[in-house]
């Protein structure tokens, strides 16, 4: 007996007509023409189901508060920080609650169920830290939230960083942060990298470090994160988000550094819609896209992730929380055009995230959780291109989002009827 069975699914690796049967909020069979009773049966007709879209970077503290204290008028990553400075002494426990429980929404009904948030450790009271906590207990049932110690300020050049990252840790944060290239100097940067990683390895804990978000092509803190990785034995424990500066680098360098990415187990993760905003922008032309070696780095056989990094801040004015958006800005950007290269986009949402998250018991396979979206396409690629409507989402078995199909009605003369973008002629 089954809770639910979703007959007729296409899965993401190409296979069709598969049926999936759930119960106690696992998947229990996978195979054609399931036998066996259930107390719900949805005809999935031949639509993509996907395990939910996973985030791999983003900053929830910050998210849906644009426009406060006032705009970023020149788009810059460092007038972004500055503005977050200004806003963070007007920050109150209860609107930190309340927008990132908004945003929690706007993602579950997008089918994305597992976010990693970074959060601002820099002030003292670290009421950012204590509103995520509660959020995390809060939407534990639907979202999985894991939440990044980060020194927006740095943790050697802001007093008292460093203790207060150590006591956001005690308090329950899952993974040890860091911004090398926002201190001081260089040395400092790589100082930071090497206190930051012995702290994690010290609490068995993982690392999330942004790193080189710069257009300088001299900014190499990545090389000194994987030196410690490996140092340390953190391999498959550390994830180097943004990776900018690598857009910047010449050949020879970048020829040496992937090796020492790949050999230390490093993940690098790319937030497309941001890199290329907050990058270039001293450029005149040609302007640099900005976004990290996405391809060169996949090749090298490193996993990369993407995230989204930012909804509505000071840092960003756009954005929904739709991962597919994410995908398909990095599939532009990154010129991934081809079948393969399209449905490591598509994985860049998806699986590896959730590899580098370590989410237990993802994927489609029985014995996973059920959490699953539907999505009103037939294939990755058909929902990149669609930033395909979300059907359904499940999480344990359970619905928890459903939208109605997306259809567009003509009245032309003599073509009346409904398109229904997702279908192909044959």
């Amino acid at each position: 007996m089954f809770d639910l069975i979703l007959r007729n699914c296409s899965f993401p690796d190409g296979r069709s007509g598969l049926d999936i049967g759930i119960a106690d909020g696992r998947i229990l069979a996978v195979e054609a023409a399931l036998p066996g009773a259930a107390g719900e049966v949805i005809d999935a007709a031949g639509q993509l189901v996907t395990p939910p879209f996973v985030d791999a970077h983003f900053h929830m503290d910050a998210t849906l508060s644009y426009g406060l204290p006032r705009v970023n008028q020149s788009g810059t990553l460092l007038e972004g920080i500055a503005l977050w400075g200004e806003l963070k002494p007007m920050l109150t426990q209860e609107a930190l609650v309340e927008r990132a429980l908004a945003y929690c929404d706007w993602a579950v009904a997008k089918g994305l169920l597992a976010i990693r948030s970074h959060v601002d450790v820099c002030d003292p009271r670290l009421q950012a830290v204590e509103a995520l906590l509660h959020v995390k207990e809060q939407v534990r049932p639907w979202l999985d939230l894991q939440l990044v110690a980060f020194p927006q300020d740095g943790v050697l050049r802001a007093p008292g960083a460093l203790a207060n990252l150590t006591r956001a840790l005690d308090m329950g944060v899952d993974v040890v942060g860091g911004i090398p290239h926002f201190e001081r100097t260089m040395a400092d940067g790589a100082e930071s990298v090497r206190i930051l990683c012995e702290l994690a390895a010290e609490r068995g804990l993982p690392v999330d470090m942004h790193c080189d978000e710069s257009d300088d092509p001299l900014s190499r803190h990545i090389e000194t994160l994987a030196f410690h990785t490996q140092r340390l034995g953190l391999g498959g424990r550390v994830a180097g988000s943004h990776l900018t500066s690598m857009h910047s680098m010449d050949n020879y360098y970048v020829s040496k550094l992937l090796p020492l990415i790949v050999e230390a187990g490093v993940a690098a993760i790319a937030n497309p819609l941001i890199n290329i905003t907050l990058q270039g922008r001293h450029d005149t032309y040609p302007k640099r896209r900005g976004m990290t070696r996405v391809p060169e780095l996949l090749a090298a056989g490193v996993p990369v992730a993407f995230g989204h990094d930012c909804v509505m801040d000071p840092w960003y004015s756009l954005g929904s929380g739709d991962m597919l958006e994410v995908a398909a800005m990095g599939l532009h950007v990154a010129q991934m055009t081809s079948q393969d290269g399209m449905r490591a986009c598509f994985k860049a949402v998806t699986e590896t995230p959730a590899q580098i998250l370590g989410l237990e018991g993802y994927g489609l396979a029985p014995g996973c959780r059920a959490d699953l979206v539907l999505l009103q396409a037939r294939d990755p690629i058909e929902a990149l291109r669609l930033r395909a409507t979300r059907l359904l989402v499940l999480k344990a078995g359970k619905v928890v989002a459903r939208s109605p199909a997306a259809v567009a009605t003509l009245n032309l003369p003599g073509r009346p009827g409904q398109i229904d973008f997702a279908r192909r002629s044959s």
